[in-house]
């Protein structure tokens, strides 16, 4: 019998080794502005995006970079957020993002609000990875962050869950546990992925 964490593990190495390769900053620019344009063609419709913020991330390594479409979004006069990462274990929390103010430091040192930004609770939620697959499931670095900001955001009220990633960061199958939750999108330079309706 495999031990699931293992499989976890060693999907990561991989996972992370097929990110890392894709090095031609034009090819991830291509990705990024792709991106924005099927977030726009696909989810900015009547009904289908709920009103609120949208979370995205700062870039950290090979994630894709998700700005161009949180640009695009703030300057549209839709509430932009970004993480602020807490004890590890814990939910995310969101804090408002203004491109104009400067970002602080947060744990792993990834660039984040500063305290004196007010907090956000996000309607739509860009979610970064690993990998991905067809059924929906994603590949986290492990921490459960995410997991746990998506158990306890739906909890209190819908919120759409959209994975960003390059389309070389397909696998099979993600190896997944009963705590890993599903995202409703997965948008790459490709492809709008749709799982729920």
């Amino acid at each position: 019998m495999t031990d699931p964490r293992a499989a976890k593990d060693a999907a990561r190495v991989r996972a992370r080794a097929r990110r890392d390769s894709l090095t031609d900053d034009g090819v991830r620019a291509f990705a990024a502005d792709a991106v924005r344009g099927r977030f726009l063609e696909a989810l900015v419709r009547p009904g289908l995006i709920p009103d609120g913020p949208v979370a995205g991330y700062w870039p950290l390594g090979s994630e894709l970079d998700a700005r161009p479409l949180l640009l695009h979004l703030k300057a549209a006069g839709r509430p932009v957020a970004l993480p602020v990462s807490g004890p590890r274990g814990q939910a995310l929390t969101f804090r408002d993002w203004d491109p104009a103010q400067p970002l602080a430091a947060g744990r792993y040192g990834i660039h984040e609000p500063g305290a004196d930004r007010p907090e956000a609770v996000p309607a739509v939620l860009l979610v970064p990875m690993l990998a991905f697959d067809r059924s929906g499931h994603r590949l986290g670095y492990g921490a459960g962050y995410y997991d746990r900001t998506l158990d306890a955001l739906r909890a209190v009220r819908p919120v759409l869950a959209v994975g960003v990633a390059f389309a070389a960061q397909e696998m099979d199958a993600v190896p997944c546990g009963a705590h890993d939750e599903r995202l409703d999108w997965i948008l790459t330079e490709r492809e709008a992925l749709r799982f729920t309706q």
